[in-house]
């Protein structure tokens, strides 16, 4: 017994292959010795079921792992609550639990882990030796479920467990540097999560103390190394101090030479030095930082082959170098390498924390192409990906207006490749004009929009084609999105939409075309997130032109999904909250008539079991009590049926019109195109060949608006 454990200590201090592999063969001959019955049988299962977990942990054979789980099993059955020795076969069930997570990916194993993991805590209270070390691992699986599920409360409870390990572990302690760095990595993540510079802060003071404690020859030294480098380059994103970013290519560079060809931390090496010399390039314009960088993604790249968790990250990031270097040398095959990587990146699945970055990205390459080349494949799969953005970023989402913005520009080069017009300047006409609402930012990214929704709505009343009514309503929810009510033309927008939504309601109401289609849904699903948006901050703010909007919206939305859909109960169920609002802060009896009827209605459409039809016979009983008793003025507690959004909307389109009129002087034509909507519509008519009829939603006293701004944007133009 005393050679095996003297072995072991030497196997734990030098990690020497041969002794491992001895003391295993030494815990089977124990083992042998402790038969079924004997006292110490359980000890003895512990022992060799650690050695063989630790031969895995080098080698990776999965019958290591498998057998260790066996016998850590059969070593807890023997030892019951009450036990010593149970708390130490908790741990290690729970730490072959955590190893096989490692390997498989399951979360279940994870979860399975941290059960174990609290268990053994529990029975190693405060001044057990070992409480600190319990502390360590859960505190370390819970920061591994925070990685995979992203629940905060997970990442928080192992910031607290690593702080109270610290205490535990003072200087000179083994487990302090494992303290230091775990609780490194916890504020660091906190920080990817939440923004606070104080994570972020606290973070690269815990890596550079968990360094001094891993020093040249420290197994864990090249760890240390990586992720302060990481921190520090964040941190240069964040405050542009070219010190950090110095400092984290050194450390970079000096964790590279730690892992050499075969280790399994080269490719985070390769990857962040490489992430740090774009940086670098992006900063100080030195073509070489540039050329290290595509140098140094090519090698990370080659060591994440398919299925490596990390390789679509390695995909983006050397196409983003290459996409640069395009841009600074004009060489094409950059930007073909560029798309090829990208579009192997399209490739992870929905929502994948990289996916929204590669679309857009490849999105921006096709557009170079398109204008490099003049492939028209290209413009139109650029446009094709605009599209696909936008859904990976619903209303709400901070990158959300940047997608919008680029969707625009990839569709205002489509309109200008399909609009020639002979006689006013072909292909020169069609740029001038286009340069009248080039987006160069959200709001003129709203006129495009504008503009293309009047076209294909055009385009759908002489050819009769039902997608591009769909395509119009779409673009004109992208439209209203990006200028909310308190903008002075969302009003104008508001008309136009309501003049598609009836054309495409009229066609649901004859029976055709009444399947919702792709660009149809994502309208609706527009309307509703807008919908959502106004009522969030209605609530915080109450803006009564906030709730007007919603209540707007929404009947859009129901006039677009009718009954049958499956979405129409909960539709009506949140018009119906809508107006139940507006009828507390106005006491408007039509509304609280009308929230009574919608939510009828939705109640008629449910089912005893659906998950609606509760939530609806409960505020109908509220509302009939309103209605009675109009001292009940309130509804305290309503619950919102629908997974999608409430929906949004406004009103006075028309007083908005006739209060604007097109006499603007000012010289500059393009300053004229966003201080009236008119001019947004009159370009239209002009690229159209069409200045003689009216959009069918113009009333005779707006005929001199219109007819203002296309005698100013024609002699601009021509």
């Amino acid at each position: 017994m005393g050679l095996r454990y003297v072995l072991q200590a030497d196997m734990t201090i030098r990690e020497w292959f041969t002794d491992l592999e001895e003391a295993i063969t030494l815990g089977r001959a124990a083992l042998e010795l402790y038969p079924p019955g004997r006292p110490g049988r359980g000890m003895a299962l512990c022992n060799l079921a650690s050695y063989l977990r630790k031969r895995f942990e080098k080698q990776a054979v999965m019958h290591d792992l498998d057998e260790a789980f066996e016998l850590h099993r059969a070593a807890l059955e023997l030892h019951p609550s009450g036990h010593p020795w149970r708390p130490c076969s908790l741990y290690g069930l729970a730490l072959c639990f955590s190893n096989r997570y490692d390997s498989h990916g399951v979360v279940a194993n994870l979860e399975e882990a941290i059960t174990l993991e609290r268990a053994a805590l529990e029975l190693r209270p405060p001044g057990h030796p070992d409480h600190g070390i319990s502390l360590n691992y859960l505190a370390r699986d819970l920061w591994r479920r925070f990685m995979k599920q992203s629940v905060m409360h997970d990442l928080d409870e192992a910031i607290e467990l690593h702080r109270a390990a610290l205490e535990l572990h003072p200087s000179g302690h083994s487990q302090q540097p494992f303290s230091l760095h775990g609780l490194a990595l916890c504020h660091s993540n906190r920080y990817d999560n939440q923004g606070v510079v104080a994570d972020l802060e606290e973070a690269i003071t815990l890596g550079r103390a968990a360094l001094e404690l891993r020093p040249p020859g420290h197994p864990d030294r090249g760890i240390s190394l990586n992720n302060l480098a990481h921190d520090l380059q964040r941190r240069f994103v964040k405050q542009f101090t070219m010190h950090d970013l110095d400092e984290a290519i050194e450390l970079h560079r000096a964790a590279l030479e730690l892992h050499p060809s075969g280790h399994s931390r080269r490719p985070f090496s390769l990857h962040g030095l490489a992430l740090c010399h774009s940086n670098r390039y992006d900063n100080q314009g030195v073509v070489a930082d540039l050329e290290e960088a595509i140098t140094l993604g090519h090698a990370a790249l080659e060591l994440r082959p398919p299925g490596h968790p990390d390789r679509g990250i390695s995909f983006y990031d050397l196409a983003h170098d290459l996409r640069k270097r395009f841009m600074k040398q004009s060489m094409i095959y950059d930007l073909d390498e560029a798309i090829e990587l990208l579009r192997a990146a399209k490739l992870h699945p929905s929502g994948h924390l990289n996916r929204f970055s590669s679309l857009h990205l490849l999105a921006l390459c096709l557009s170079h192409r398109y204008d490099n080349q003049g492939v028209v494949a290209d413009i139109e799969e650029a446009a094709a990906l605009g599209h696909m953005v936008p859904e990976l970023r619903p209303p709400g989402d901070p990158h959300r207006a940047v997608s919008l913005y680029n969707l625009s520009c990839g569709l205002l080069t489509m309109f200008q490749r399909q609009v020639l017009i002979p006689g006013l300047g072909g292909v020169k006409f069609v740029r001038r004009a286009a340069s009248v609402l080039r987006p160069a930012n959200n709001a003129n990214a709203a006129s495009v929009f504008h503009v293309l929704s009047l076209r294909l709505n055009d385009k759908f009343r002489k050819l009769a084609a039902i997608a591009d009514l769909d395509e119009a309503i779409c673009f004109a929810t992208y439209a209203l999105e990006l200028q909310l009510p308190e903008r002075r033309r969302y009003a104008f927008s508001v008309e136009k939409l309501a003049v598609f939504v009836r054309a495409r309601a009229r066609r649901l109401g004859q029976g055709t075309h009444s399947n919702e289609s792709v660009m149809l849904g994502r309208a609706v699903d527009n309307l509703c997130g807008l919908g959502h948006l106004l009522m969030d901050r209605f609530r915080n703010q109450h803006a009564i032109t906030d709730l007007n909007a919603a209540i707007t919206l929404y009947r859009y939305v129901l006039q677009l999904r009718r009954a049958g859909h499956a979405s129409h109960p909960s539709n009506l169920h949140n018009l119906a909250l809508c107006l139940i609002e507006r009828f507390h802060d106005t006491a408007i009896v039509g509304d609280l008539d009308e929230a009574i009827s919608l939510e009828q209605k939705a109640l008629e459409l449910s089912v005893p079991g659906d998950p609606g039809y509760d939530v609806s016979k409960d505020c109908l009983a509220t509302y009939l009590q309103m209605k009675i008793s109009p001292q009940v003025t309130r509804v305290s507690s309503i619950r919102s049926v629908a997974t999608e959004y409430e929906a949004p909307c406004v009103t006075g389109m028309r007083r908005y019109c006739n209060s604007r009129v097109a006499r603007n002087t000012t010289s500059s034509c393009h300053q004229l195109c966003y201080t009236t909507p008119w001019s947004e519509l009159a370009v239209y008519m002009l690229l159209s060949r069409d200045t003689s009829g009216l959009p069918c939603f113009l009333t005779a006293g707006e005929k001199v608006n219109y007819y203002c701004a296309i005698s100013k944007v024609a002699q601009y133009m021509t």
